[in-house]
C-alpha cells in the first residue's frame, strides 16, 4: 500500500494576471488537467510557485484555490515557509483555517544560520503549535543552509513529521534517509531533484516533486510507477522501461535550461497548454522571443518521443 504522500507532486506554478493576482480560472483548470491525468498530489507556494514573491493575500489565495479544486482528490502539500518561526507559526494557523493539512516547512532564510540545531529548534516549536501534517523541505540555495542526514532524520522524530522532501542534490545523504525510512509507513520520503528520481526509486524512495511534471503528466506518472514496479519486482523489462523514460525525463529538464530564468522556461513551457499564461513575478527576466522559439520546438520533440513510447501527448 502506497504511503500518504507519493508519487509524482509537483510544485506547482502560480499564474498570475497583469496586476500579479492569482489566476483562478486558470489554475483551476491547470490543476484539474494534473489530477485528471494521474498526478498523485500537489505541491502549492513553493519556490517554483514564487510563493516569496506574491503577497501573503495572494499566496492565501493560491493555497485556497488548490485545497478546493484538488484537495479531495489527492493530498495538497502547502509551502509555509517564511523568516522566522512565529512567522511561520503564523502562515500555519492561516493554512488550517483553509482546511489545509499539510505544511511544508524550511529553514528560515534570509538569515546567517550558524549551526544545524537552529531548524530543529524551529521545527519543535512549529510542531508545539498544529496538529496537521508536517513535512521538512531541504532546499539549500534558498535557505542558506544544508541540513545533514544526521539532522533530518533528528528532525524527522518530532511530532507530526510525516514527510521529508530532499533537493539537497547529495544522493549519499539522501540515501543515508532512505535507509531509516523505505520501510516505514508513516514516513514519506521524496527526492526533491528530478534527474535523480530513477536513482531514488530504485532504493525505495516514495516519490519525486518535478517542476515540469504538469506539462508532461503522463510520462511522469509512469516513470514513477515503472520505477516502483521494478524495485518492488525486480522484473527486467520493467527495469528496461525504466532507463527509456529516465533518458525522456533528462530530456524535459533541457527545457528548464532554455532561458536564463528557469522558473520562466518552467511557467511558458506549462503555459503551452493553454490553461495559463507566461506572466512571471516582476522583477524576475522572462523569457525572450528566441527563448520561446527553442522551448516550442524542444517540447513538441520531446511529445513526439512520449507518442512513440505509447503514452498520451496533448500539445
Amino acid at each position: 500500500m502506497a504511503k500518504k504522500y507519493h508519487g509524482v507532486i509537483p510544485p506547482i506554478i502560480t499564474p498570475v494576471d497583469e496586476n500579479e493576482n492569482v489566476d483562478e480560472k486558470g489554475f483551476r483548470a491547470l490543476l484539474r488537467y494534473c489530477v485528471d491525468r494521474g498526478i498523485h498530489g500537489m505541491f502549492v507556494a513553493g519556490t517554483n510557485g514564487e510563493t516569496m514573491a506574491l503577497t501573503q493575500e495572494q499566496r492565501d489565495r493560491a493555497i485556497k484555490i488548490t485545497l478546493d479544486e484538488v484537495g479531495k482528490d489527492v493530498p495538497v502539500m502547502a509551502g509555509v515557509m517564511d523568516s522566522g518561526t512565529r512567522r511561520v507559526i503564523e502562515n500555519i494557523k492561516r493554512l488550517e483555517q483553509m482546511g489545509g493539512k499539510c505544511a511544508v516547512v524550511t529553514s528560515i532564510f534570509y538569515a546567517r544560520h550558524n549551526s544545524q540545531d537552529e531548524t530543529i529548534r524551529h521545527v519543535e516549536a512549529i510542531a508545539k503549535e498544529t496538529s496537521i501534517d508536517l513535512a521538512v523541505y531541504n532546499i539549500p540555495p534558498f535557505t542558506g543552509q544544508k541540513l545533514t542526514a544526521a539532522t533530518i532524520l533528528k528532525i524527522a522524530k518530532i511530532d507530526h513529521v510525516t514527510a521529508i522532501k530532499d533537493s539537497g542534490g547529495d544522493f549519499t545523504e539522501f540515501h543515508k534517509i532512505i535507509r531509516e525510512y523505505a520501510l516505514n509507513p508513516d514516513m514519506s520520503v521524496l527526492q526533491g531533484v528530478t534527474l535523480q528520481g530513477t536513482g531514488s526509486f530504485l532504493i525505495g524512495a516514495d516519490g519525486y516533486v518535478p517542476s515540469i511534471a504538469p506539462l508532461f503528466p503522463e510520462l511522469f506518472v509512469a516513470h514513477y510507477e515503472t520505477g516502483v514496479r521494478f524495485y518492488k519486482t525486480g522484473d527486467q523489462q520493467a527495469f528496461k522501461k525504466l532507463m527509456s523514460l529516465d533518458a525522456l525525463v533528462a530530456e524535459t529538464a533541457e527545457v528548464l535550461a532554455m532561458s536564463k530564468n528557469a522558473f520562466a522556461a518552467n511557467k511558458f513551457a506549462i503555459s503551452l497548454l493553454g490553461f495559463t499564461g507566461k506572466r512571471i513575478i516582476r522583477p524576475l527576466d522572462t523569457v525572450t522571443a528566441d527563448d520561446e522559439k527553442k522551448i516550442r520546438e524542444k517540447v513538441a520533440a520531446i511529445n513526439e518521443k512520449i507518442r512513440a513510447l505509447g503514452l498520451v501527448a496533448d500539445i
